[in-house]
């Protein structure tokens, strides 16, 4: 339920990326599907993308047979979704974190975890579904920038995926942040939330499994 619409990027090699970035990795008959167009049209457009370093193939074997292509983005493609300010960020973190220790990296890390609580409570004020709950918060983290969206799984379970992380060098320099996030989402939604998946694990995305508080 992604608040962005493929159709609106500009190109379709923006749109390759964004699919890319949303989808993880993909066949060019996929791709293809996707954009409207045809499987060798996808194809051409990830191999313009891989001269340009962004894109990249991965065979993967799929039983008998030849194994698939698909192709997945680069180091250099996952840098088109920018790191909000990140230079500056670790900087001001390291200065802190030199200047006054540890405990004031803490101290920082609580004062913005309240501060993002209080914002998303205002946002979910009389709002009881939990579901209702979880769409409005991927709709705050959407305008954010995490290219946040969420589905429902079989067992009832929602699935609150964040596919891009705005602030993923200040995250890996101080991994409080994430902890922070994780509370905050507990908080907000009032519901069991587990971090399933994690960039800074080495995942393409976070992902989140929330289930209603017992």
């Amino acid at each position: 339920m992604s608040t962005q619409n493929v159709e609106n990027l500009q190109s379709a090699a923006e749109r390759l990326l964004y699919l890319l970035k949303t989808r993880g990795p993909l066949q060019a008959s996929d791709a293809g599907k996707l954009l409207g167009t045809t499987a060798e049209a996808a194809r051409q457009q990830f191999v313009k993308l891989a001269a340009s370093g962004l894109v990249q193939a991965r065979a993967q074997a799929q039983g008998v047979g030849r194994p698939t292509q698909h192709w997945q983005l680069t180091t250099a493609g996952h840098g088109r979704f920018p790191d909000t300010h990140s230079e500056l960020t670790v900087q001001l973190l390291n200065t802190v974190r030199e200047t006054f220790g540890e405990a004031a990296i803490e101290r920082l890390i609580e004062v913005r975890e309240q501060q993002t609580q209080d914002t998303y409570r205002q946002a979910l004020a009389g709002v009881d579904e939990l579901r209702e709950r979880v769409a409005r918060l991927v709709a705050l983290r959407s305008q954010e920038g995490y290219m946040a969206e969420w589905s429902e799984a079989p067992d009832g379970s929602l699935l609150l995926v964040e596919n891009h992380c705005p602030i993923c060098a200040a995250a890996t320099a101080c991994q409080g942040f994430c902890r922070a996030e994780l509370a905050v989402f507990q908080a907000v939604l009032q519901a069991r939330v587990e971090r399933v998946e994690h960039l800074l694990a080495n995942a393409r995305r976070c992902a989140y499994r929330i289930t209603p508080a017992a």
